[in-house]
């Protein structure tokens, strides 16, 4: 039996990401922090506008993690996490925090989950908009 190797998300992957992010952020007239996760959680780019506020930082990581760690856009996981939800416990279950607002979004190559991007600083859906814009230009 053979297996495909999947190349990994590199450092310039990460720059493009952080760059795609920025651009489709800085059309809207928004300043957000993003923070772009290997597979492993590991942080290869963080970028954050000197106009952002400072917690964009924390909430840009935290929004790549949970679409890391869970394989989807933040935003697909906001009613599984509500009381009654099949997450509802979750986050409480692992070591870091998670964070189900939009703006992460796992990162995929050759159908294999390979990092995550989170974008924080502006409203939720522009946020979710600007890491999708982000991964778009990545393929």
């Amino acid at each position: 039996m053979s297996t495909t190797a999947v190349a990994p998300l590199t450092i310039q992957d990460a720059e493009v990401l952080v760059a795609a992010a920025h651009r489709a952020a800085e059309a809207a007239g928004v300043t957000v922090s993003v923070t772009v996760l290997d597979a492993g959680g590991h942080l290869l780019a963080f970028r954050r506008d000197d106009r952002a506020v400072l917690i964009s930082g924390e909430t840009s990581t935290r929004k790549a993690f949970t679409a890391l760690q869970l394989n989807a856009p933040t935003a697909d996981l906001v009613e599984a996490v509500q009381p009654g939800g099949l997450f509802h416990t979750l986050p409480t279950a692992l070591d870091r925090p998670l964070l189900f607002i939009a703006g992460g979004v796992p990162v995929h190559r050759d159908g294999r989950l390979i990092g995550a991007i989170g974008v924080g600083g502006g409203a939720p859906e522009q946020d979710h908009a600007f890491a999708e814009a982000a991964v778009e230009a990545l393929a």
